[in-house]
């Protein structure tokens, strides 16, 4: 199903969708996350950025096992894009969550709110970066599944 598209694999394609947008939305989350102003008029781009790469990894997954049929195992590769759902899921839940408390608490007096946005806010960041990381990861395994560890030319050639 997830095989290619006119004769070229869809998994790079995914992939590279993925490479762009989970790094933009944890910028996003970031820059909502220590700004709480953008979060209104910007949360929402950021949430539907988080969510667009959350709903791609199980693609890419799908994508990479029918490529795999064709090409090889990709080894350590394969074990790592498995990882990357949870990682866009987590940031993808927490963006979405200091845009909701930023909206109810805008609403609302109520006692606590700030510490619980200050908290989530933390976690955001944190998630956030954890998924670039995993990101840089998968795709260097990645790139040396497909392209190995060493150049194929010497210096001179």
């Amino acid at each position: 199903m997830f095989d290619s598209i006119n004769g070229i694999p869809v998994h790079p394609l995914v992939v590279h969708a993925i490479v762009v947008l989970l790094p933009l939305a944890t910028l996003g989350t970031i820059a909502i996350a220590v700004r709480p102003s953008w979060r209104g008029p910007s949360g929402p781009l950021v949430v539907a950025a988080a969510l667009v790469a959350t709903v791609l990894c199980p693609i890419a997954t799908s994508s990479g096992e029918d490529l795999e049929k064709r090409v090889g195992n990709p080894g350590e590769h394969a074990e790592l894009g498995d990882t990357l759902v949870w990682f866009a899921l987590a940031l993808l839940i927490t963006s979405a969550a200091l845009v909701w408390l930023e909206r109810r608490h805008g609403r609302s007096e109520e006692t606590g709110r700030p510490m619980v946005l200050s908290i989530v806010a933390v976690l955001a960041v944190v998630i956030g970066l954890a998924s670039v990381v995993q990101v840089y990861r998968v795709g260097d395994s990645g790139a040396r599944a497909a392209w190995g560890d060493g150049s194929t030319s010497s210096p001179g050639d």
